[in-house]
C-alpha cells in the first residue's frame, strides 16, 4: 500500500513522509493506541460514523484523550488523497490525533475471485480489550505469519473450549440455507461496523441471523463461508486447516450491497 495523504490535529495536511508520533508515545512503546480502518469509495469514507463512534470507545477503554475532531480530519485526508478507492486509518494515540490515508492493498479482487484459505489458530480470549480496536497487533500478525508458512491466508482464532472467535483481522460467518450465523460479541469478538453493516443489509435481503457461541463442526458444515472487515469487506473463505469448503451466493450478493452502501450509512 502507497501512503497518499496525512493529516494531524493542530497541524493540518503533512507531508506524507513527515513523521508524525513522537518516540515517547504510549502508542510507540506499548502498543497503546486506538486505530480505525475506513474503506474510502468513490472518494468518500464509507460507514465513518460507526467507525467514530468505536474509536472513542476503544480511546476511552485505554483510558487515551477523546478523539475530538477525527471525522473532520478523516475527510481532509480522504480529500486530499484524490483517490477513487483506498483505506481511511484514524489514530488516537496519548499525544497524536492522526488521520491518513493510503491505496488498497494490490490483489484484493483476484484474493475475493479465489477466496481465502484459512488455519485455526487457539486463542486465549482479549480479557480487558475485548471489544477494543487498539494497535497492538502483534498477536494477530503473528497469526497471520503462521497462516503463510502454511500456506494459507489467514487465520481463524478458536478459544480454549471450541468456540469459534474471529480472524485476525475480520468477523467470520457461514451459511446454512437461509440462515447466517456469526459468533456473538458476548465470545469477545471485536465488534465489527461493517459486521453491523451486513447484518443489517443481510437482514433486509431476507437472511435470518443468528449470533451465538459456536464450535468449528458448526462452520465446516455451513454451505458457505465469508469474512467481513472495512478493506476486504466481504471475502469467501475456501478452506479451513486444508477442508475444502463450498462457494455459495451469499457472500457475492452481500459484497454487491455494500458497494452500494451510500457514505452517510
Amino acid at each position: 500500500m502507497t501512503l497518499l495523504a496525512v493529516a494531524v490535529a493542530g497541524r493540518g495536511l503533512v507531508d506524507p513522509t513527515e513523521p508524525v508520533f513522537f518516540v515517547d508515545d504510549e502508542a510507540v512503546l506499548r502498543g497503546a493506541a486506538a486505530f480505525e480502518t475506513v474503506r474510502i469509495r468513490n472518494g468518500h469514507p464509507v460507514l465513518l460514523e460507526g467507525h467514530v463512534e468505536r474509536l472513542i470507545r476503544s480511546a476511552e477503554s485505554l483510558r487515551l484523550p477523546p478523539p475530538d475532531g477525527i471525522a473532520e480530519l478523516g475527510r481532509q485526508a480522504a480529500a486530499a488523497a484524490k483517490t477513487d478507492e483506498g483505506a481511511l486509518r484514524l489514530f488516537r494515540t496519548s499525544k497524536t490525533l492522526v488521520a491518513t490515508v493510503a491505496s488498497l492493498p494490490d490483489g484484493l479482487e483476484e484474493l475475493r475471485a479465489r477466496g481465502i484459505r484459512m488455519i485455526t489458530v487457539e486463542m486465549h480470549g482479549a480479557g480487558l480489550l475485548a471489544g477494543v480496536k487498539a494497535t497492538s497487533y502483534a498477536g494477530a500478525l503473528a497469526a497471520i505469519a503462521e497462516a503463510e508458512r502454511r500456506d494459507a491466508d489467514d487465520a481463524l482464532f478458536i478459544s480454549d473450549d471450541g468456540t469459534v472467535l474471529e480472524a485476525t483481522m475480520s468477523n467470520i460467518w457461514w451459511r446454512v440455507g437461509e440462515t447466517l450465523s456469526t459468533p456473538s460479541l458476548s465470545t469477545g469478538v471485536l465488534p465489527g461496523v461493517t459486521r453491523g453493516a451486513v447484518m443489517h443489509l443481510a437482514h433486509d435481503a431476507g437472511y435470518r441471523i443468528q449470533e451465538g457461541a459456536f464450535v468449528l463442526a458448526d462452520l465446516l458444515a455451513a454451505d458457505e463461508a465469508f469474512t467481513s472487515s472495512a478493506v476486504r469487506e466481504v471475502m469467501p473463505v475456501v478452506a479451513v486447516d486444508g477442508r475444502t469448503l463450498p462457494r455459495g451466493a451469499a457472500a457475492a450478493a452481500l459484497q454487491g450491497l455494500l458497494e452500494r452502501l451510500p457514505e452517510s450509512r
